[in-house]
């Protein structure tokens, strides 16, 4: 096992959001499913971009690298891996990590794709539609998998919405084999019943095969990986699968299943309830660094939860605020 570097290692798409708030009636008139993340194409993704209200907010995003930048935020010790082309967003995307003090070194795209964009769109009562054009982030590949990086990672988290591509599914592949030889932990985030529905057979094989180790989901999300609409059942299935998962349960807080217990703690409150873009992302953020530091489950729920707390509150999928200091000031104390 080489030196621990990282405490979380995240690999996903490479996107910059574009959200904005839309009127009554916006979804409908273009075909849209609230909720739902849909997939674009570059012309789709320029015509829903001047259809949008004047009043956009342009953010780095993406779930697993909102997962790092969570990680930072907390005090933790973040990477990240995730292609950008070699254009003005890309530099936008970089610049962004790197503020936030994520270790980023994936090679760009050159003369390809360009950097991939989401078209975010904000109903009044914060539910997000995304519209995403995949762009430069969907050209992943095994190369771009580094073993010193990923056995340096305490846990690498991988996100779902990438496993599309042939190369990206090696990639990921290759990834928890290289965190496997170092005795790490390999994780995924099922990220979209959307996901879930294309590649169901896949998640469950890498589960059960014990390629990963860790599973995040939501309610739907996982209920729609076993295609019942009993979320208890769905629980039980879980727990003969996977080592360990973590499920947000919104409002009600979230859960940790290992081996065959569950525990379980409530949401934090949250007045006002802007934008819910990214609570599963922070959610992972603050579960997986207090579970990588040997913290107890009821703790990194907790944890996780907060961080979920915070990013709903605002517009953006990233923390505004210090997360380590926000922790403290509600008595979490995060293990060295």
């Amino acid at each position: 096992m080489v030196e621990t570097r990282f405490d979380v290692l995240t690999i996903g798409n490479a996107i910059v959001d574009v959200i904005a708030p839309i009127p009554e009636g916006f979804l409908e008139a273009e075909g849209l499913t609230e909720g739902i993340m849909h997939l674009v194409d570059a012309d789709r993704s320029a015509y829903l971009y001047d259809r949008m209200p004047a009043e956009k907010a342009r953010i780095s995003g993406g779930s697993a690298a909102n997962t790092a930048a969570g990680v930072a935020s907390l005090g933790g010790r973040a990477a990240f891996v995730g292609k950008v082309a070699n254009d003005e967003l890309g530099d936008a995307f970089a610049a962004d990590l790197k503020a936030q003090s994520v270790h980023y070194a994936t090679p760009r795209l050159i003369n390809g794709a360009a950097t991939a964009r989401s078209m975010i769109l904000l109903s009044a009562d914060g539910e997000r539609t995304m519209n995403t054009y995949l762009g430069a982030c969907h050209e992943l590949t095994e190369a771009d998998i580094l073993e010193d990086e990923i056995g340096a990672a305490t846990v690498t988290y991988m996100e779902g919405y990438l496993w599309d591509p042939v190369e990206a599914k090696r990639a990921f592949v290759k990834a928890a084999h290289f965190a496997h030889k170092h005795e790490r932990a390999a994780a995924i985030t099922l990220s979209d019943p959307f996901c879930v529905n294309r590649f169901r057979e896949e998640f469950l094989d890498l589960i059960r095969s014990q390629t990963i180790d860790y599973v995040f989901a939501n309610v739907d999300e996982l209920m729609a990986l076993y295609e019942t609409e009993d979320f208890g059942a769905a629980v039980r299935e879980i727990a003969k699968d996977a080592e360990l998962a973590a499920i947000t349960m919104g409002e009600n807080g979230a859960m940790a299943i290992w081996n065959g217990e569950i525990v379980s703690v409530p949401a934090f409150a949250v007045p006002d309830v802007v934008d819910v873009t990214g609570a599963g992302d922070l959610f992972a953020s603050g579960f997986l660094l207090a579970a990588g530091r040997g913290q107890d489950f009821e703790m990194a729920l907790k944890l996780g939860c907060l961080a979920a707390s915070e990013v709903i509150s605002h517009i953006g999928a990233r923390p505004v605020a210090d997360l380590g200091a926000l922790a403290a000031e509600k008595g979490l104390v995060i293990a060295p």
